[in-house]
């Protein structure tokens, strides 16, 4: 007759650890379900299941290197109206990025562009691609480095492996004059193998000027944008929203009043 201690034993050997941390409660489940040997097997399954996937993406996450926690759940589209959330939810589906395709996510600061970009990310490993996230500046930085160091293209080959790269706020800060051939270099090295999700406050006429020379920016461009999902988001920055909630900052309307002269002071006022 089989022990409690052989069953444990062999669960471990079949890495089936989500059975074997709860076989007791899930067998004692499945009798006040009255399920019979087929259901009671699906049921411990899904459980199995249940674990290895959350812990799989527990460890994407963990990789991904997102710097906040950001879910779509919590995005306030009613705040960007116009913001289409049924192109936001295809892409959650993550079917572009099964096809190789590109992402840009473009608007002025504080729009959630990011926000946007790490709930997408955490979809993209939901579904089972590896995912990293890296700041623009950082990722030039290291590419920058990795060329004056001669390991050029073990840092490309870092950064082509995963399915899903984001980069996020190209545009906010100058590049330096190699930056342009660097990153031409990356998007060749994923071109078509993996898929980018790029954000920015500079619409794709003015990159140019972001990498400081317009032919490599119009060839790193005619990459992106062959298989792209472009979406612009025009609208006020949360953020500053907040702060004019809180009292901290006018309105732009009061705060054109008060700038204004007052044409009603009295004799004794110093702006006669």
């Amino acid at each position: 007759m089989m022990t409690h201690d052989h069953l444990l034993q062999m669960l471990t050997r079949l890495k089936l650890t989500a059975i074997r941390d709860q076989v007791d409660s899930l067998l004692d489940e499945a009798a006040r379900r009255d399920l019979n040997l087929r259901e009671a097997l699906v049921f411990l399954c899904e459980a199995e299941v249940a674990r290895k996937d959350q812990r799989r993406i527990q460890m994407g996450t963990s990789i991904a290197k997102f710097p906040y926690v950001r879910t779509l759940d919590s995005f306030e589209f009613e705040a960007q109206p116009s913001l289409d959330p049924k192109q936001i939810r295809e892409l959650a589906t993550c079917r572009w990025i099964a096809n190789g395709d590109t992402a840009l996510l473009l608007g002025p600061p504080g729009v959630g562009k990011t926000h946007l970009a790490v709930a997408l990310g955490r979809e993209a490993i939901r579904c089972g691609y590896s995912t990293h996230f890296t700041t623009a500046a950082a990722l030039m930085t290291s590419l920058s480095k990795a060329h004056l160091d001669g390991r050029l293209d073990e840092r490309l080959t870092h950064f082509a492996k995963p399915k899903l790269l984001i980069i996020d706020e190209i545009g906010y800060l100058p590049f330096e004059p190699n930056a342009a051939h660097l990153f031409f270099q990356l998007v060749s090295r994923r071109y078509e193998r993996g898929s980018l999700l790029l954000t920015s406050n500079r619409s794709v006429g003015e990159w140019g000027n972001v990498f400081g020379d317009a032919v490599v920016a119009t060839a790193i461009l005619d990459r992106l944008l062959h298989h792209s999902h472009v979406i612009t988001i025009r609208g006020d920055s949360f953020r500053l929203r907040e702060k004019r909630r809180s009292g901290l900052m006018q309105t732009p309307a009061l705060a054109t009043e008060n700038q204004l002269p007052n044409t009603d002071r009295g004799a004794n006022s110093p702006c006669r």
